[in-house]
């Protein structure tokens, strides 16, 4: 029995054709071309089907029909409207139109659901093509086309467990590497009507089936000495006049796209090996845009070059034939580098934009060039004059240009996109630009999170039905809520909220305000699921963003799903290769998993782009405190001269003191910030106020550090109203009332901390209240649960509170004086002499 998915395909391949439709040069003489549509074909069939009885052949369907209703992808693609199943005899058809990932996945959760179902057998085949609607003899809409009939001959190869894939479908998902080692070579064999087909095999851990199918054993396979690369597909046109040639033309294209493709140029790999080295040609259309060059006289209106420049790579990004680097990748590079070559090669990109904005008043000038970084020469090039009125015209027109140079395949929807005005209101707009270059800042600070918030709002207040600008809104509000980069009240969470519906009410089918919907899930409720749901409807608005696959590692790394975060972060890695951001919280993952090696290689790529970065020298000073390294830690952290926002840096340096035993020399810094809080920092002055008295503890002033401690906690206790879910202001609160020796009260706070934030709801930093109550307890003369605390922490990964990101490990155990109590007991001496349990490591 064959079960085939289908829906709509907005994905990396599938906007290779254009509808044949032109509504424009269509007369009422000639028929429209036959509407073809990219399909991302799963098939599937019931080994032995025939063999059934005819009430277990009912039976065995209505089983089958349940476990690939209740798959995700299944779910995710009827919930978008998206989803046609088709009869196919014995069988059924799914086709996914909207990415090529589907249908695999889709195939991995029907792998897995039948380990509970060992009765049923069955075999899965995956295609890529072509396909178009026709009505059948029932009246009812139906599919043709290569698109399933090449499916359909892949099946067939397959026997009991197999999953096996065309190359078309191989060579694309290779492009990922969380796929590569997965896809296993099969080589080349001929099917029926002669078609020549290369097949891989697919299989991961107990899903799959990882033998060759007994067909290919019998000399019918025949091997090949090469694998075709990657290449668009040119699509005949021809008219539809009958229903016979709706027949004979899929077949017909079928034969072509299989015989007509470029010619092979990279060698395959051997039987039973990974599709990884058919990935190494760039792909054609690729491009980056660097920074736009501020050519005003006044320097203040850098803020307009950068987002200009913005602007153009948005519009160029929401088109899904091309591929495009994200700014947070181009960001480091100058305007007009010598090197275009390597920087190309650096980000994987074929072409590279370049230009420059100059304004006076109310005149803008734009000057453009697209650079074939290959041999460096000019593909395109053009000036615009324009008055401040008209400078949405200039981004599109060139975001045009670009996708026509580059020969990129438009969807109606993506041809709005390109000619789409934000807004009418100039006053909203040059609101907006401003508040987009304080998010195109690499530090995510409260100065820049309040300052794009700032104009944000503004730009909402100037124009009531700016769209784009409530989206970033409530995107900035929702990041700055979980970062604390902004206060986390109960006020911003619901700004969050009603910005997100209000982008959404105005535009519904706008990417941002998509995925700002579920930022404000993820961020602000903890609500995963539907995060989820947003996050992966918005990849068909946003085909090139890295936030989107970032969102979702970062969403399944709190669920505790590592390897599935691995995944997504690879994805993103992808499309933004450059973005510290991106390469930080991988190294994050690390450090949590206390993968330390992997976590210093990351945090060196982060260096290599931004040498100078305090808090990614001071994160890598952390890892070597964590290790016991504290003379690798001295050297590093000793340059450094952190700004009173940057807290993270303080605080590795203070902790460093503080282990040494040495801290006196960072009291009088801490005086010299506290003296002048920063109002922006919120909470965060209290805390450094603990770290002050910490340091005035252990240097021997008990005196001083209580004075210190009772402001803390007044300053802090002050915030708690307006963040009583605030699980960090709670900890850091609990740590103060132990220094004060409060006991009930410290033990109380940790609880609470511990009830704010379950580790059943967040895998990395749920564990912090745990590693505070470990503290507390420590310090409060209760060392039965400080020590049933640590042997949980050093079993599982986490991030640390003091300082942050870094988990708790034997060797801060034998180092961090908070511990003193415990030393003469020998259940702590048998931690802090251990290694971390490998279940740390999962």
């Amino acid at each position: 029995m064959a079960l085939v998915l289908l829906l709509s395909a907005t994905g990396e391949r599938t906007n290779r054709v254009r509808k044949s439709v032109n509504s424009q040069d269509t007369s009422a003489e000639t028929k429209p071309d036959l509407p073809l549509e990219i399909a991302h074909v799963l098939l599937i069939d019931v080994v032995g089907y025939s063999k059934l009885l005819a009430d277990e052949e009912i039976e065995f369907l209505e089983e089958l029909n349940q476990i690939v209703r209740s798959t995700a992808c299944f779910r995710s693609a009827e919930a978008s409207g998206k989803l046609n199943r088709v009869p196919m005899g014995d069988g059924m058809a799914l086709l996914f139109f909207r990415n090529l990932e589907e249908p695999v996945r889709c195939a991995l959760e029907i792998s897995r659901a039948l380990q509970e179902h060992p009765h049923i057998q069955m075999r899965m085949g995956v295609h890529s093509g072509p396909v178009n609607r026709i009505t059948d003899v029932n009246d009812k809409t139906n599919f043709a086309g290569s698109g399933i009939n090449v499916a359909q001959r892949v099946l067939d190869c397959g026997e009991a467990g197999h999953i096996l894939l065309s190359g078309h479908v191989a060579e694309d998902l290779a492009q990922y590497r969380h796929w590569q080692p997965f896809l296993h070579d099969l080589g080349e064999c001929e099917v029926k009507h002669g078609l020549r087909l290369h097949l891989f095999n697919l299989y991961k851990d107990d899903l799959g089936n990882p033998q060759v199918p007994e067909k290919l054993k019998r000399k019918r396979w025949k091997q090949v000495s090469t694998v075709r690369p990657i290449s668009a597909t040119r699509w005949p046109q021809f008219g539809l006049t009958t229903a016979l040639i709706v027949s004979i033309g899929a077949l017909a294209i079928s034969f072509f796209i299989f015989f007509h493709r470029a010619p092979p140029r990279t060698r395959a790999p051997a039987p039973g090996t990974t599709a990884a080295n058919a990935l190494t040609a760039i792909p054609e259309k690729s491009l980056a845009v660097l920074p736009f060059e501020n050519r005003s006289e006044e320097k203040a209106n850098a803020y307009f070059a950068e987002g200009i420049q913005e602007e153009i790579l948005m519009r160029l990004s929401k088109i899904a034939d091309l591929k495009v680097i994200s700014r947070t990748s181009t960001q480091h590079y100058k305007s007009a580098p010598e090197n275009l070559p390597e920087i190309a090669r650096q980000l994987g990109v074929a072409h590279i934009l370049q230009g420059s904005v100059q304004k006076s008043g109310d005149a803008v000038r734009v000057n453009v060039q697209l650079i074939k970084a290959a041999n460096d020469s000019h593909l395109w090039a053009d000036t615009f004059d324009r008055k401040l009125t008209d400078i949405f015209s200039v981004e599109s027109e060139v975001a045009k240009a670009v996708a026509d140079q580059l020969r990129a395949k438009l969807t109606g929807q993506e041809e709005e996109v390109l000619a789409a005005r934000p807004t009418d209101n100039v006053e909203a707009y040059d609101a907006y630009l401003r508040g987009l270059a304080y998010t195109l800042k690499t530090d995510n600070t409260p100065a820049n999170s309040l300052g794009a918030q700032k104009y944000f709002r503004e730009a909402v207040r100037l124009d009531p039905k700016f769209a784009l600008s409530w989206a970033l809104l409530s995107y900035i509000d929702a990041r700055g809520y979980l970062t604390e980069s902004l206060q986390p009240t109960f006020a911003l969470r619901e700004e969050a909220r009603q910005t997100a519906e209000t982008a959404l009410t105005l535009q519904p089918n706008l990417g941002e305000a998509v995925l700002a919907k579920g930022q404000y899930h993820y961020a602000c409720l903890k609500d995963y699921d539907t995060a989820v749901r947003y996050f992966e409807q918005a990849r068909q608005f946003l085909p090139n963003s890295s936030r989107i696959p970032y969102s979702l590692a970062l969403v399944a790394r709190r669920r505790g799903l590592w390897d599935r975060s691995e995944s997504y972060f690879n994805e993103a890695e992808r499309l933004d290769p450059r973005n510290v951001s991106l390469l930080t919280q991988r190294a994050i993952s690390y450090i949590a998993l206390r993968r330390f090696p992997e976590a210093l290689r990351k945090l060196d790529q982060v260096l290599n782009i931004a040498p100078d970065d305090v808090d990614t020298l001071a994160q890598k000073a952390t890892i070597a405190q964590a290790q016991g390294d504290l003379p690798g830690a001295s050297a590093l952290l000793a340059p450094l001269r952190p700004a009173a926002d940057d807290t993270q840096a303080l605080e590795a340096q203070v902790y460093q003191a503080i282990l040494e035993r040495r801290p006196t020399p960072m009291i009088p810094r801490l005086k010299e910030i506290l003296g002048k809080p920063d109002p922006a920092l919120g909470y965060i002055n209290g805390r450094l106020r603990f770290w002050l008295g910490w340091a005035q503890e252990v240097s021997g002033n008990r005196a001083a550090a209580q004075v210190t401690w009772r402001q803390a906690r007044s300053e802090l206790e002050s915030f708690l109203k307006e963040q009583p879910e605030n699980y960090s202001l709670i900890g850091i609160l609990a740590l103060t009332n132990a220094g004060l020796g409060d006991k009930a009260a410290a033990l109380a706070l940790s609880e609470r901390a511990m009830a704010t934030l379950r580790i059943e709801r967040d895998a990395i930093v749920g564990p912090v209240p745990i590693e505070i109550l470990a503290r507390v307890a420590a310090q409060v003369g209760e060392p039965g649960r400080a020590i049933a605390a640590l042997q949980k922490l050093l079993s599982i990964p986490c991030a640390g509170p003091l300082p942050e990101n870094v988990p708790l490990t034997p060797a801060l155990l034998r180092l961090d004086p908070m511990f003193d109590p415990l030393r003469n007991d020998p259940r702590f001496e048998k931690l802090a002499a251990s290694l971390p349990s490998k279940a740390a490591n999962k």
